[in-house]
């Protein structure tokens, strides 16, 4: 049984926890390197730079340069984690990373701040809505985002064991605790938050909060919900959706355009079993604007008040 936090009231950026964890993991592996973009107090790289300045590269406002760099250190035996934001990190140097990280299949790792609508007031420009989209469609690469900081850190020691290429997406915003700090969490297998008989709901990263508090809210209502937090795009855990197809209803929640993301994964995985309903909640295809966080989420439907009532609507 999955055990949740007891402090639901504290809160923190998951790229705090990319930012105290790469630390750890850095100084029990000299091999681990940070590649920064100038943006490491935006992206919490300080404190490695200062405590472990052998293993960290600062190539300024250069994206593409930063990923040839950390393909070569990579060649060399190295674990390079680019920094950078999410936007920049995903759409200015994905020809470099499909080239010379993915197509030789090479250890180096993509750590993203700002994630999906996090970057709010910084507007359309900076909000990362197709990044984990353009990343699952890319041979060799692993895609993850942690729901919150403990599933985060977790998260990021693991992508430093598997090899091969991954893309980690991070929060600006500070996004409650969920999980225990005991909680142990797999790249590829989705977690299961609790189990249920009437309607699935598969969630990532910054929703699954909404997600949860949806599923309290239909449980209220004497309506029984399989939760799930879906942290790793690819590879997709599909015997966790075809769980979810014997249900029948499912939700999928999202901080990402509702086009290959979260929501095109498990519709791919349901089409293919022929059977169940999926509703997609999530960006609706259409650039963000600057305004506060919790607006844009609004907008775009990604609400606990929407889950609720799609929720409801399967059931009708």
């Amino acid at each position: 049984m999955t055990v949740l936090a007891k402090d639901i009231q504290t809160k923190k950026a998951t790229r705090e926890a990319f930012g105290d964890e790469i630390v750890e993991l850095g100084k029990n592996n000299k091999d681990i390197y940070v590649v920064d973009i100038d943006i490491g107090k935006s992206c919490k790289t300080t404190k490695f730079a200062k405590e472990l300045p052998n293993q960290h590269v600062n190539v300024g406002i250069a994206e593409q340069n930063a990923a040839g760099l950390a393909a070569g250190l990579a060649a060399t035996g190295k674990i390079p984690f680019i920094s950078t934001y999410a936007v920049f990190g995903s759409l200015r140097m994905t020809e470099q990373i499909r080239q010379e990280a993915c197509y030789p299949n090479l250890n180096v790792k993509i750590a993203c701040s700002h994630g999906g609508l996090t970057p709010a007031n910084d507007g359309g420009s900076h909000q990362a809505i197709e990044d984990m989209g353009v990343y699952r469609t890319i041979p060799n690469m692993t895609v993850v985002m942690g729901a919150d900081y403990n599933s985060t850190r977790k998260l990021v020691a693991q992508a430093a064991e598997i090899q091969g290429p991954v893309y980690l997406r991070f929060t600006r915003d500070a996004m409650p605790f969920i999980y225990d700090e005991s909680e142990e969490f797999v790249i590829g297998k989705a977690k299961e938050i609790q189990n249920g008989t009437d309607v699935a709901i598969i969630a990532n990263g910054d929703t699954v909060r909404l997600a949860l508090e949806a599923t309290r809210e239909l449980e209220k209502e004497g309506i029984s919900v399989k939760l799930l937090d879906m942290h790793t795009i690819k590879p997709l855990d599909k015997e966790a959706v075809l769980e979810c197809v014997e249900i029948g209803k499912i939700i999928t929640v999202e901080d990402h355009n509702i086009l290959n993301g979260l929501g095109s994964a498990v519709s791919e995985v349901v089409a293919e079993a022929g059977k169940g309903k999926v509703k997609r909640i999530g960006v609706q295809d259409q650039f963000g604007q600057s305004a506060p966080y919790e607006k844009l989420l609004e907008l775009n439907g990604i609400t606990v008040e929407n889950i609720v009532a799609n929720a409801k609507e399967l059931l009708n």
